[in-house]
């Protein structure tokens, strides 16, 4: 996967997948990584733990990245930032942010993000 140069990264996850949409004022490059699949364990329950690979790949992808915002719907975006804290700490003090939200299309988490970014940068 490419490493993209940008200002702004959002990350919307759950334990599926990943949509990381990167971008500037005139730019804007966008990710779906899938989770690996897991086998069924006793009785078909799948594993809650974290799918470190899926977690890699995402994390790839935000090298390039100065300022994220990581958001989704559950549990799932407090892992990614515990493992970037753990295992990426370089990138998991770019962390700027975590919302929660639920599941937006792609143009309305972009326009989520540009306005959370527009604001925080404000602040700064």
């Amino acid at each position: 996967m490419p490493v993209h140069m940008s200002p702004h990264a959002v990350v919307w996850i759950d334990r599926h997948v990943a949509r990381v949409f990167q971008f500037s004022d005139d730019e804007l490059h966008s990710e779906v990584i899938k989770a690996h699949p897991h086998g069924p364990t006793h009785r078909g329950v799948v594993p809650h733990e974290a799918d470190h690979a899926f977690l890699e790949e995402v994390v790839e992808v935000l090298l390039g990245s100065a300022k994220i915002l990581i958001v989704g719907p559950a549990t799932a975006k407090l892992e990614l930032v515990r493992w970037l804290h753990e295992h990426a700490p370089k990138v998991g003090a770019k962390v700027v942010g975590i919302e929660t939200i639920g599941h937006p299309t792609d143009p309305q988490l972009v326009a989520y993000a540009r306005q959370y970014f527009r604001a925080s940068d404000r602040m700064r």
